[in-house]
């Protein structure tokens, strides 16, 4: 009888253990769904504004897109970014599923503050996309970076801006523009990319060259992706 009754205490407590755990991934799942639908919100309101959007012939050569909403500034004497966000990379069948990354950097001087502003990172050559597998990046070191022209009829006429492997921009109440993200440093979010996909260890350039297929809550924010970006691959610097 005793044997019969702990046997039903310890079955009783292992559900209950593996019914927190799921609803525990369940919840996490939900909150990195929030910041792709976050992430799909930035690309549409910088879709929304062709005056001062990405210009069309940066958008047709684009090779990978990286998405940091609401990037973090705070500053005391020492300043410090962080932020965190999505990547997606163009495939021959159009735009990948998501990967997870974080973005951070630090300054220093004497400032005092603090803000908040929407980040959009446009890989822009074929080693923008073989950088984003490696799992810390440089901007400005790694991988060259500039800030990123606006206007859809604009061109990357700079030498800089027409080498850099990422061309950055952001949103600050409500307005587009290039911004310079040299030292800032991007990171792969191994933990995040693992939970979203169930608890599978897939690798970066699995999910980046296209052979996972895009979740529910990703598609929305993929689908935005091939239409900003022109589905399919690059027509040039890929």
């Amino acid at each position: 009888m005793m044997r019969k009754f702990v046997t039903t205490i310890c079955t009783t407590a292992a559900l209950t253990v593996s019914m927190a755990v799921a609803a525990s991934a369940a919840t996490d799942v939900a909150k990195l769904n929030d910041r792709i639908t976050a992430a799909h919100e930035v690309l549409h309101a910088l879709m929304a504004t062709p005056d001062k959007g990405i210009p069309d012939d940066i958008a047709a050569k684009a090779t990978c897109i990286a998405v940091v909403p609401a990037f973090k500034k705070a500053a005391f004497v020492f300043g410090g970014q962080y932020g965190q966000g999505v990547v997606t990379c163009r495939t021959a069948h159009g735009w990948s599923a998501p990967a997870f990354i974080q973005l951070e950097g630090a300054s220093f001087g004497f400032q005092i503050g603090g803000q908040s502003t929407d980040l959009v990172l446009v890989g822009t050559t074929k080693d923008a996309f073989d950088r984003l597998l490696h799992d810390k990046v440089k901007l400005g070191g790694d991988a060259s970076v500039a800030a990123g022209p606006v206007g859809r009829s604009s061109q990357a006429s700079t030498t800089d801006t027409a080498n850099a492997a990422f061309l950055a921009y952001s949103r600050n109440k409500g307005l587009f523009a290039g911004i310079d993200l040299s030292g800032d440093v991007v990171h792969q979010n191994t933990d995040d990319t693992k939970t979203y996909y169930g608890g599978k260890d897939i690798s970066y350039e699995t999910i980046l060259s296209g052979k996972v297929p895009v979740p529910a809550g990703a598609k929305r924010f993929v689908a935005t992706c091939n239409e900003m970006f022109h589905g399919g691959v690059a027509r040039s610097g890929h």
